[in-house]
């Protein structure tokens, strides 16, 4: 498969296409034309619809001092996105340390180069949302808090000179101490998520939902209804019958191809399915 197209800081992935035209006596007339090929990524595999979640926790020192923990919980609905979706993050951010802290989510772009035997790695910020203030003891939850995805090129995973890779890092930013961080990786595809695949993603999401009903499982064939002969018995047919004194005097009074069409309705109508 052919990678897709990229311009990167230390190198990228280009394709165009050449014509010539020699004509006699006279200089060739040359043309090159650049296109774009996107090598496509579905996000609808179920690699890519699978939640995913972290939980870290710090504990803050200062000489002989400890404070209580910051702990920071967080998760996302899948993996796989699209550009312009909002990513829905559910966290819960509890400090109960000593400082004042601030809750923070980024989408960071990591590019790295290969070439020579070397690597190269450049990463770069895609976009970011902060949260509010938490003083000591305080605690913060976000219930599907969204950072809208910006127009970026989709990941790049098979290629043999570029990788370009995605991650979700949702953190705490500690004054005077070493951030607590947690990184969910990210994959930025090409075909967005069809209506089937959000189903899938918001059923996986809710871990508690009773899915008993996966259980059951529907007859191979349906039976049919009973025959008449089988519910009606030769006493009940004969009870239905009408007297044949009285059917030869209604055949005398009535021309023969008329009787032939009444005479279907002499016995009862068989039974509804529903009611055997």
């Amino acid at each position: 498969p052919l990678a897709t197209s990229f311009e990167g800081r230390h190198g990228s992935v280009r394709y165009w296409v050449k014509a010539e035209l020699h004509r006699p006596w006279l200089l060739p007339v040359k043309l090159k034309k650049e296109f774009t090929v996107f090598e496509h990524i579905d996000i609808n595999t179920p690699s890519l619809l699978s939640p995913q979640a972290g939980t870290k926790e710090k504990t803050l020192c200062c000489w002989l001092c400890t404070s209580g923990p910051i702990s920071l919980s967080a998760k996302i609905e899948r993996k796989g996105y699209t550009p312009g979706e909002s990513i829905q993050i559910f966290a819960e951010i509890e400090n109960c340390s000593s400082r004042m802290v601030v809750p923070k989510a980024t989408i960071y772009q990591t590019q790295a180069f290969y070439a020579k035997g070397k690597m190269k790695e450049v990463r770069q910020l895609v976009a970011n949302l902060r949260g509010e203030s938490l003083s000591s003891g305080k605690t913060e939850t976000w219930n599907g808090k969204q950072l809208k995805i910006p127009p970026v090129s989709p990941s790049i995973l098979d290629c043999g000179i570029i990788r370009v890779e995605y991650s979700l890092m949702v953190y705490v930013d500690i004054p005077g101490a070493v951030d607590l961080f947690l990184n969910l990786p990210l994959v930025i595809g090409t075909i967005p998520l069809h209506p089937f695949g959000s189903r899938t993603s918001s059923v996986s999401s809710q871990g508690s939902m009773n899915m008993n009903w996966l259980g059951l499982t529907l007859p191979e064939r349906l039976e049919a209804p009973p025959s008449y002969a089988e519910v009606v018995t030769e006493e009940n047919r004969q009870s239905g019958l009408a007297p044949v004194a009285a059917f030869d005097d209604f055949q005398r009074a009535l021309q023969g191809p008329l009787f032939a069409y009444i005479q279907e309705f002499r016995f009862l109508p068989p039974p509804l399915y529903s009611e055997v």
